[in-house]
């Protein structure tokens, strides 16, 4: 039946004097979903995850898997943020097709071009890569870049990790690094948890929006928290 439409989208698509850009990506949809379903179902293949749509509206739109308790799955598309030692979002990237531990070094890079007396950084466990071919990881290449890394190891440390791990300096900088749950959060309070937006320059747009407005309200909290201090001083003074 989903052959039969096609060629029946085909023979109209044929028959009109100007083209139909959404009829024609809707064949084109119709035609791969056709191929993935014969050779998922009939053939016993397994269809890659570089290759499956999850959604044809929002053709950006990734699967997440977070490992969560009460989270199964997710979609949507990941964005990494780099947050100071004040709770101010300095930098985001807007991940497509990549995973933490493959922007890692590229953020470390532009922080230190945007901010140069920026000296260490902390990471989740997500963020760490095995060492390559050139006996290097994520670590190392941080550190070549005069920051600081306070990266812990994924899975069984060796002696050399756990000395790291355990240093003054490190267990400081990762008591830090949840408030980075906070203000992804507040990002999510302030429009960031599902944007109306169609398209991905909008997506964009929207996640730089969402940002700023965290910011903003950030400030703002800053600001009546010292004025409130003010307020009580005078208070207790007269």
């Amino acid at each position: 039946m989903a052959r039969a439409h096609l060629l029946k989208a085909r023979t109209l698509q044929n028959s009109l004097d100007e083209e139909c850009p959404k009829l024609q990506l809707n064949m084109d949809y119709t035609d791969l979903f056709i191929k993935q379903i014969s050779r998922r179902v009939l053939n016993g293949e397994t269809i890659s995850p570089d290759e499956k749509v999850y959604s044809i509206f929002e053709p950006h739109t990734e699967w997440i898997c977070k490992g969560k308790a009460g989270i199964r799955q997710e979609l949507g598309v990941k964005v990494c943020v780099v947050e100071d030692q004040f709770g101010f979002i300095l930098d985001h990237r807007i991940m497509k097709g990549e995973q933490d531990k493959d922007v890692a070094v590229e953020m470390v890079r532009k922080s230190k071009e945007l901010y140069p007396g920026l000296t260490s950084m902390s990471f989740d466990k997500g963020f760490y890569s095995k060492v390559d071919k050139d006996g290097q990881n994520n670590h190392s290449r941080i550190e070549a870049l005069e920051v600081r890394a306070h990266l812990p190891v994924k899975g069984r440390r060796n002696k050399a990790a756990q000395e790291r791990e355990s240093k003054e300096a490190f267990v400081v900088a990762r008591k830090q690094h949840p408030a980075v749950e906070s203000a992804i959060n507040a990002l999510e309070s302030h429009g960031f948890d599902r944007c109306p937006d169609k398209g991905t320059p909008n997506f964009e747009r929207y996640a730089a929006m969402a940002i700023s407005a965290s910011n903003i309200h950030h400030l703002g909290a800053i600001i009546m928290a010292r004025e409130i201090k003010v307020l009580r001083r005078k208070r207790k003074s007269a």
